[in-house]
């Protein structure tokens, strides 16, 4: 029975060390995957653009491929390429998706 009595004992000392013990845990966040699909640009297009001189608007941000810019920004249309359009936003000339006003190409 004293030995019994110490075994208890025994399990009742050592369990407050074991409670003492820290346990980390790892979580692990998955986000869903993102596409980027590339536009390629018809060398046409980046030329006629590289060549028109107009006002640029400034806009808080960078302008980066992918952004849609808003409405504010008043947009250039490319002859014989209606699918393009294009504006100078914080002195870079930028391509955008006539339509959606989706960001292509930024030129410095």
């Amino acid at each position: 029975m004293r030995s019994l009595l110490l075994a208890v004992a025994a399990i009742g000392l050592a369990t407050p060390a074991a409670l003492a013990q820290t346990t980390t845990t790892t979580v692990i966040q998955e986000t869903a995957p993102t596409t980027t699909t590339v536009v390629e640009v018809p060398a046409e297009v980046r030329t006629y653009v590289t060549k028109q001189e107009v006002p640029s608007v400034t806009l808080e941000g960078p302008v980066v491929v992918g952004k849609v810019l808003p409405d504010t920004v008043t947009y250039q249309v490319i002859p014989d390429n209606d699918g393009y359009a294009y504006a100078v936003v914080n002195g870079q000339r930028v391509i955008v998706d006539a339509k959606t006003h989706n960001v292509i190409e930024v030129y410095d």
